[in-house]
């Protein structure tokens, strides 16, 4: 493909509260074996992009650690693959990344360097499936300086939270306003552009020189009126994990079969990283309805309308209902969680009780699995 890939992975979302505390938002667990990130990564391979950069900074070790291996998205090759930037102190230099343009300007070599004409930027914290050839392709004939791929999202949803568009009947944008107080449209921006690389190098130099450092405000709203910039309509799913309440839809989505066929069983595949785990163990008295539990789980107790992650244990006469039960949770005898998230190695002693009365609330304690 006549393209580069760059994912943006560097936020971090307060929103997201204690699930964020140790992890970036694009290492968020998703549907019982993904990551946040894994859905841009498998986009970009299934798009056929061989080289791809992946820009992290806030809390960036487990993120690393899941992209430690380039093979798991079909990007161990000799040509091209998957190279992850992390902030570094030079001579030059001593700064974080201290917004999106600047953490391309930190690694412009990345761009200089390449030979492709165009890139591919998308953010590490959507979940969907694209065909980015298809958005070049669109992008090209448009004769567009920069296409944006949007998605109208369903009444109820909260649009003032993402960058809200608005296209005239060509689907020219004629208006983007980043994260307003109070959104005058429903379509809203996916966090995917396309541009041709040596325009983008032209605007984060410039952005450089002015001392302006994000590529949404700094380059995209400020040259809306200058460039001519596009939006492409997604119509499949797409979830953006910006608060604590879009992770627990999100993966709750899964749970509709629409949504968990659409990526689990529908062609291109999501890849992730594999761990060597057996299968799910479900004893005599478990009672599993609506849910989805990973390898290496075992539950003996009563598990409806929920998603269990990798290593958890469910133990006896328990009840998990409309819950999240993050990797390596052990959930003793007797206990009852509802409407909760659990957070990643958390034991919760036998008898233990917490069920959510309004929105959803994070569970994380810890104790000795062994004499409880």
């Amino acid at each position: 493909m006549r393209a580069i890939g760059m994912i943006l992975a560097g936020g971090n979302s307060r929103r997201i509260k204690e699930l964020t505390k140790n992890r970036a938002v694009a290492a968020l667990p998703i549907a019982g074996n993904f990551r946040s990130i894994d859905f841009a990564l498998s986009s970009m391979t299934n798009s056929h992009i061989q080289k791809v950069a992946v820009f992290t900074q806030y809390n960036a070790r487990s993120l690393t650690e899941h992209m430690s291996s380039s093979k798991w998205w079909n990007f161990g090759r000799k040509q091209g693959g998957l190279t992850i930037f992390t902030p570094s102190v030079t001579d030059d230099n001593n700064l974080w990344f201290r917004g999106t343009a600047d953490a391309m300007y930190q690694n412009l070599s990345f761009l200089k360097n390449s030979h492709e004409p165009y890139v591919i930027i998308a953010s590490g914290d959507g979940i969907y499936k694209i065909d980015y050839a298809q958005v070049l392709e669109y992008h090209i004939a448009k004769k567009a300086d920069i296409t944006v791929v949007v998605k109208e999202l369903p009444e109820g949803f909260r649009a003032e939270r993402y960058g809200c568009v608005k296209m005239d009947d060509h689907n020219r944008i004629v208006d983007f306003e980043e994260k307003p107080i109070i959104a005058n449209t429903h379509t809203v921006s996916c966090g995917i552009y396309v541009l041709r690389r040596r325009q983008l190098i032209e605007f984060i130099e410039k952005c450089a020189e002015e001392d302006r450092h994000d590529f949404v405000s700094d380059i995209l709203v400020r040259y809306r009126d200058v460039k001519t910039v596009y939006g492409y309509p997604l119509e499949s799913y797409w979830s953006n994990i910006a608060s604590l309440e879009d992770y627990y839809r999100t993966n709750m989505d899964f749970l509709k079969s629409e949504v968990g066929n659409f990526f689990m069983k529908e062609y291109p595949i999501v890849y992730t990283k594999a761990d060597d785990l057996p299968p799910a163990k479900y004893n005599r008295g478990s009672n599993i309805k609506n849910s989805l539990v990973a390898s290496g789980s075992i539950v003996n107790g009563t598990v409806e309308d929920s998603i269990l992650f990798k290593k958890v244990f469910i133990g006896n006469n328990c009840y998990i209902r409309n819950s999240i039960i993050l990797n390596d949770v052990y959930i003793a005898d007797d206990s009852h969680i509802e409407n909760c998230i659990v957070e990643s190695h958390s034991t919760l002693k036998a008898g233990y009780y917490h069920k959510s009365e309004s929105g959803v609330d994070v569970v994380s304690e810890k104790a000795d699995r062994y004499i409880i």
